[in-house]
């Protein structure tokens, strides 16, 4: 079992910055690839970002050029700095972990933290 706590939420001007963490614990050595997600009220969970053990990333649209993902796997952590930010990226934002070779939805990732609110003023 992988166990994710995400810390770093909080409410921030738009244009402003914030860097979420997630550290996981446990059997991390199954973990493959790390990710966020986010859900908006009333609205489906989206991918934000994933890494893979090995540094390769993937970004949503939206967030491309604004985000970015990065792990320090000698911690177990992933990290996501967040700039520019809008007030479309309010939303909760989960970090997830997935043990497979290859993940491209939500439903292959294995394990997800509680979820840290990150709010956006205009």
């Amino acid at each position: 079992q992988v166990q994710l706590v995400e810390f770093g939420g909080g409410l921030v001007q738009a244009g402003g910055s914030l860097r979420l963490s997630c550290a996981a614990s446990g059997d991390t050595i199954c973990i493959s690839g790390m990710g966020w997600y986010r859900q908006a009220p009333g609205e489906e969970r989206e991918l934000v970002a994933t890494i893979t053990n090995g540094g390769n990333t993937n970004y949503a649209d939206s967030v491309k050029g604004r985000f970015t993902i990065s792990r320090d796997n000698a911690k177990n952590t992933v990290y996501l700095q967040m700039s520019s930010l809008k007030p479309e990226d309010t939303a909760t934002y989960y970090c997830a972990a997935t043990t497979r070779t290859v993940a491209s939805f939500s439903s292959q990732y294995d394990y997800w933290g509680q979820g840290t609110q990150v709010t956006v003023s205009s």
